[in-house]
């Protein structure tokens, strides 16, 4: 189970990735950049979600 711990941090590097993604289109004039930045913006709210809940969770544990 420790490896849950890591494994909330590859949504930060997906946000990282549709950010950079979504700068690029708006360079691009036959792009929309709003996808890219909707997407990074929903790893983000997955990231503090997971990690709220994974220390909600060692905090259950520990009090067993």
């Amino acid at each position: 189970m420790n490896y849950l711990k890591y494994t909330q941090y590859v949504y930060l590097l997906i946000a990282v990735a549709f950010i950079y993604d979504g700068i690029t289109k708006l360079n691009d004039p036959g792009e929309t950049a709003w996808l890219s930045f909707l997407i990074a913006g929903v790893s983000i709210f997955m990231f503090f979600f997971r990690r709220k809940f994974s220390r909600k969770f060692d905090d259950h544990y520990k009090k067993q």
